[in-house]
């Protein structure tokens, strides 16, 4: 089982930043150039927000089926924390990606409640970015691609 979330997580993750850079560039482009908020923009934000939500669902998943979990028990967490790699899948990854996307969900949420289709834009630019940055943080980029 641990295998099969494990390539899910894998492939979602590509899923999860292509759909969020586009709303990024979306909103970015469309706020500086003044252009309306329609129906294609809050479908771009939502499904953004559903497939970062379902990918947040599968790392719950991962992370209480992975065998790593069991290093606290054996390396407590002083032991965990002084180890880069399982610092990185343990404490960093979920940690920080639970925050990107909360801010996701913040940003969303926020911009349903603009009248502006600037301040709407803004809204999804700002929080948006900002998730995308973390999550592209906290990757464990050479298991990850390798």
């Amino acid at each position: 089982m641990y295998t099969v979330v494990k390539e899910v997580h894998s492939y979602w993750a590509f899923l999860v930043l292509i759909v969020l850079a586009i709303a990024v560039i979306n909103a970015i482009i469309k706020s500086f150039g003044d252009k309306t908020y329609d129906p294609n923009d809050f479908r771009k934000a939502l499904f953004t927000l559903i497939v970062t939500h379902i990918q947040l669902l599968i790392g719950i998943i991962l992370y209480f089926v992975s065998p790593r979990l069991q290093l606290f028990g054996q390396l407590g967490m002083g032991g965990v924390m002084k180890d880069a790699m399982s610092r990185l899948y343990l404490v960093e990854h979920p940690l920080i990606n639970l925050i990107a996307v909360a801010l996701i969900t913040i940003g969303y949420s926020k911009h349903k409640k603009k009248l502006t289709s600037k301040s709407k834009f803004k809204l999804i630019a700002i929080f948006y970015s900002i998730g995308l940055v973390l999550l592209l943080s906290r990757i464990p980029w050479s298991m990850w691609l390798g």
